[in-house]
């Protein structure tokens, strides 16, 4: 009696791991379909008042006239109604010399509300456009 107990209980707790594994599984392609592989930003120079759209791959570094923009990471949101697009980027002034301050710019950026984390910079101006 004992036996057919433990091979019930042996049988359901190897179909909870297959069920959770499989969850698990589908959990992890739906986050890797939101987050993309390249980076879109438009530079603008305010002196010239000319935009330039620039596409980074995730890990690449790219120099535009004094600036170095590395883009780490970015993601769409799940929404679709009203999407949100963020990006974690690393932005170096090339023109200064200061070791103290190695980036102008470092950290997450948001389509919708560039206004939260505002590049600052008496030059240059960044929107992230998008993320593939």
């Amino acid at each position: 009696m004992l036996l057919k107990k433990n091979i019930k209980a042996g049988k359901i707790s190897i179909f909870l791991i297959i069920f959770l594994s499989f969850l698990t599984y589908f959990e992890a392609v739906n986050a890797n379909d939101l987050e993309g592989k390249t980076t879109e930003i438009k530079v603008l120079d305010k002196i010239s008042s000319k935009n330039i759209l620039i596409k980074l791959k995730n890990g690449q570094e790219v120099k535009h006239k004094d600036l170095m923009i590395k883009s780490m990471k970015c993601k769409n949101s799940e929404f679709d109604d009203n999407p949100e697009i963020t990006a974690y980027i690393q932005v170096k002034d090339l023109t200064r010399n200061n070791n103290d301050e190695v980036f102008v710019f470092n950290g997450w950026i948001f389509s919708s509300s560039p206004s939260i984390a505002p590049f600052d910079h008496p030059v240059y101006d960044i929107w992230l456009v998008g993320c593939n």
